[in-house]
């Protein structure tokens, strides 16, 4: 078993990138999802509703196309946590060296997360397409630097933080 203890980057958005599109198995296609808050949000099952669900397809010679929504956010609720540290599990045996198996088994903050009434439809992402496009773009073109990097499909998990700047969280190999 180990014990990831990280400081958890302070999120006005988190997402998931999955460099090789595991909805319709196309590899030269980017898929991802973006929730307001934490990405506890999206992987922890703990937030009913969808993310926004966004793919854009890998150019020739680099960079990608204009992101296309898939589906829009039906959240009513986000994950957020104050400045602190999270502590992450992989102890459910499931995965392998070299593979992202079915997950972190838990993650636990040192001071508790809070759930929060979120309004998808007053954000500025929704209501303005042209930061839309942009935000979505940046954080696909982000994936394919990692896939590149780590020369493999890559699954992805990162925020962007109140001041617009997208950190990565973690990538592991994609299956």
């Amino acid at each position: 078993m180990a014990v990831l203890c990280q400081r958890v980057v302070p999120a006005h958005y988190a997402f998931v990138i999955h460099t090789h599109n595991p909805v319709s198995g196309d590899a030269e296609e980017v898929y991802a999802e973006l929730v307001l808050g934490l990405g506890e949000s999206i992987v922890s099952g703990q937030v009913p509703g969808s993310p926004l669900c966004f793919a854009a397809g890998k150019l020739p010679g680099g960079g990608v196309s204009a992101p296309r929504v898939l589906l829009f956010p039906s959240k009513t609720r986000g994950m957020f946590a104050p400045d602190t540290v999270i502590f992450r599990s992989d102890s459910n045996g499931e995965d392998l060296e070299g593979y992202a198996g079915a997950g972190l088994y838990d993650s636990v903050t040192a001071r508790p997360s809070a759930l929060r009434s979120v309004d998808y439809w007053s954000d500025p992402l929704l209501q303005d397409e042209g930061l839309r496009a942009s935000v979505l773009g940046a954080i696909c073109e982000a994936g394919l630097v990692l896939e590149s990097a780590l020369a493999g499909p890559q699954d992805v998990e990162g925020v962007i933080g109140p001041d617009g700047a997208i950190t990565i969280v973690q990538t592991r190999p994609q299956v």
